[in-house]
């Protein structure tokens, strides 16, 4: 049975554990304008200071894997209508793949095109992260989203850390607003660097 964590816990991942996958779902509320949302999953690869390492560290729906070449950390693909049982955006990580300069990995969902679509996590229910071992299809860790952000449009569900124990997943929980350019802001190297992210939705097709 797999362990439910609270916000703000830590469990350790198993040391036989080599390669996970994220899971990601969610529900949306039925809205007045009607307008579908569009959710993203995305994952951020950070240094010992929880910063970026390069744009290249940024994986999402325009860029599926990471720089490095076992491509140890892969988005799965996008999933724009969110519909369907279970997960619905995957994220891969192999675990003993992972270059050591990644210290973090931070996995979160935004939502597209929020403040035109005057959309909020406020409308968005029943969200979920959890870990699976790939090998066994077992799910080993989840965190339920309980609270209720009506104002953000971005959230860090889960963050993947590794100490001299090994690897860890703690439950996050945390909104934030300016959706994915307003984590993008948080999480870039200081002095702020002039990024160019590919992040339009109509370049992805």
């Amino acid at each position: 049975m797999a362990i439910s964590l609270v916000k703000g816990q830590s469990q350790s991942i198993a040391s036989k554990l080599s390669s996970i996958l994220l899971g990601l779902g969610w529900d949306v509320n039925e809205t007045e304008g009607g307008v579908d949302f569009d959710l993203d999953a995305s994952a951020f690869l950070l240094d010992s200071k929880k910063k970026l390492i390069s744009e290249s560290h940024f994986v999402f729906f325009n860029n599926l894997t990471s720089p490095d070449p076992y491509q140890s950390v892969e988005h799965l693909g996008d999933n724009p209508s969110g519909a369907g049982d279970g997960d619905d955006e995957v994220i891969k990580v192999n675990l003993k793949r992972v270059p050591t300069q990644i210290q973090h990995i931070l996995f979160t969902v935004t939502i597209h095109d929020a403040e035109t679509r005057n959309q909020n996590f406020g409308q968005v229910k029943n969200a979920f992260v959890r870990l699976i071992n790939e090998d066994t299809e077992e799910e080993v860790l989840r965190y339920d989203l309980t609270e209720s952000f009506s104002q953000e449009t971005a959230i860090v569900m889960a963050e993947l850390y590794r100490d001299s124990d090994g690897w860890h997943m703690k439950a996050i929980g945390a909104g934030y607003k300016g959706g994915m350019e307003g984590l993008l802001q948080v999480y870039k190297p200081q002095p702020a660097m002039n990024w160019r992210f590919r992040v339009l939705r109509e370049q992805v097709n």
